[in-house]
């Protein structure tokens, strides 16, 4: 089975984090590989407490990942703090040979902190140019460029082509903070028109979305699926998630 690395936080809640991850890649027929970055005591409405993993430690997961199986994707999630950042750099290999899909989680929904501010800054500077796909949604986009929230359908694909400054081959801007009866993701790659991937704006709420898109989106690459096709596929598993909680 193909296998994905999975660089991310513990969640006690279950609804987020590794194992929200790990339930998507094995929806999808892929073996999970995982390096923790930190353990999080959360709830569905606040993160309690949270405890970073060394980064001596994560540097050694994902070496001993590589070491016993073939990856054929990585997908990054919460990484805590800066040293962590650094860590996963020196540890994985190019993108050119194994595809990095980043999720980058900055804040809970509840507003608490999940990477500190050298994190935040070594995650753009450094990370981003090694990143195949960038996952944002409008806040965490807005938190990245130092801007105010994107408003309309322009100010997303301004704020999605200016995250390709950082470095990373493309951006998939999430609209599900936006407004409007459909919910449009934005997939840009630089020189190329944007391409919209829309759904109904459902009225319908559920922890690790950010997670699950990010996973999904990782197995279609790590399974050969083009860039597209597997942002395609991605969307579809999380509209499909979103449904059941009608």
């Amino acid at each position: 089975m193909t296998a994905v690395l999975v660089i991310a936080a513990s969640d006690s809640s279950g609804g987020a984090g590794l194992t929200r991850d790990a339930m998507v890649l094995a929806h999808f027929g892929c073996d999970v590989l995982c390096a923790v970055t930190a353990v999080t005591a959360q709830t569905d409405a606040q993160v309690t407490a949270i405890h970073a993993v060394p980064a001596q430690v994560v540097a050694a997961q994902i070496g001993a990942a590589f070491a016993g199986r073939r990856v054929g994707a990585i997908k990054l999630g919460m990484l805590g703090t800066a040293a962590n950042v650094l860590a996963v750099i020196q540890s994985i290999p190019p993108r050119a040979i194994v595809p990095l899909v980043l999720d980058p989680v900055l804040a809970a929904s509840s507003g608490a902190a999940l990477l500190d501010t050298e994190g935040t800054d070594a995650l753009r500077t450094r990370l981003l140019p090694r990143t195949t796909l960038l996952t944002p949604n409008v806040p965490e986009a807005a938190l990245l460029l130092g801007a105010a929230p994107a408003r309309s359908r322009d100010e997303l694909e301004r704020q999605a082509r200016a995250l390709l400054d950082p470095g990373p081959a493309a951006v998939l801007l999430k609209g599900g903070h936006a407004s409007g009866a459909t919910a449009v993701d934005l997939l840009v790659v630089a020189g190329e028109p944007a391409r919209e991937l829309c759904a109904p704006r459902l009225q319908a709420t559920l922890r690790g979305t950010g997670c699950a898109l990010a996973s999904a989106i990782a197995a279609g690459l790590a399974q050969g699926l083009a860039l597209a096709e597997a942002c395609e596929q991605g969307k579809r598993y999380v509209t499909q998630l979103l449904h059941r909680q009608l």
